[in-house]
């Protein structure tokens, strides 16, 4: 992809504009991360995915159809035919959300995921949740930690999977958003919005609640009040459940390697990779830490 500036849109956003009949002109980033957002013409958001994810970009849009029918409020894709293949991305285009946005509440992600996971079956192929799902292409992709860290992690990744398979019996697998956290689930001037379903799976709704858990207990971002009150409003908590350990450890591992594979090519990350692989690893004491956003 051509390097992505306020000025440039890259190349597959113009094909994707072109193949779908939709402007391009005066496009402004929105966000630059592993998948890039850009802003379009007429209030339509572009969502450029990586090479080889065109199934799940499929998935995501299939998603989000079936949740506005379900009255779940999602962001909602176009009505045009997609995703768009263009210079080897899966370029998928939806509606602006209306007005300025906040990420929700503790309240609004527990209300949103009790109903979401309290839908029938969707009626299409929906993949299985799988929680390491592109772990080891980050690990691989994080050269800015040392061989002995990185190996590390992938005996970690390994240990993990093998807990994985033989986890406790939890809750009956249903449809799950997949990437839980307030940033995903945000509150716009019309009310809630549900963002990003490209994790959209079918597995154990614990995994969605884990989020929050970690939030609370792992990095401090949310706060013990607000974990009250998000288990309240849920009805559940997963820290009751054996296998939270097992999903925290996942979550983490996650997390950590999501900043080491930025840290790779943005050295604004280097230090908070570091940090969370050392906290990881016993070098700064029990939990909770201190994690910084990333992008």
């Amino acid at each position: 992809m051509t390097q992505a500036t306020a000025n440039t849109p890259p190349a597959a956003l113009v094909e994707a504009c072109q193949t779908a009949g939709l402007r391009w002109e005066n496009t402004q980033p929105l966000r630059i991360a592993e998948n890039q957002t850009w802003l379009l013409p007429g209030r339509v958001v572009a969502r450029i995915a990586r090479p080889g994810q065109e199934q799940a970009a499929a998935g995501e849009v299939e998603a989000a159809r079936w949740l506005a029918d379900q009255r779940v409020p999602v962001v909602r894709p176009l009505g045009v035919e997609q995703p768009v293949i263009a210079g080897g991305h899966p370029v998928t285009f939806w509606e602006h959300l209306p007005g300025p946005h906040t990420p929700g509440s503790p309240r609004d992600l527990a209300l949103t995921l009790r109903h979401l996971h309290g839908l029938p079956r969707p009626p299409f192929s929906v993949r299985p949740l799988d929680p390491f799902v592109r772990v080891p292409q980050r690990i691989d992709a994080a050269t800015t930690l040392s061989a002995p860290d990185r190996a590390w992690l992938t005996d970690l990744l390994d240990d993990l999977r093998a807990q994985w398979t033989a986890r406790p019996t939890g809750w009956p697998e249903t449809a799950i958003h997949g990437d839980a956290w307030p940033g995903n689930i945000v509150c716009t001037t019309t009310g809630i919005r549900v963002l990003d379903l490209e994790r959209f799976s079918l597995g154990p709704a614990e995994w969605d609640l884990v989020s929050t858990a970690v939030r609370t207990f792992t990095t401090g971002a949310t706060s013990l009040t607000e974990y009250a009150e998000f288990t309240t409003t849920y009805g559940q908590d997963v820290t009751d459940w054996d296998g939270y350990p097992l999903l925290a450890a996942a979550r983490e591992l996650r997390m950590t390697t999501y900043a080491a594979q930025h840290a790779a090519t943005d050295p604004r990350w280097h230090q908070q990779a570091q940090y969370r692989i050392d906290c990881l690893r016993g070098r700064h004491g029990p939990r909770p830490w201190t994690w910084q956003g990333i992008l």
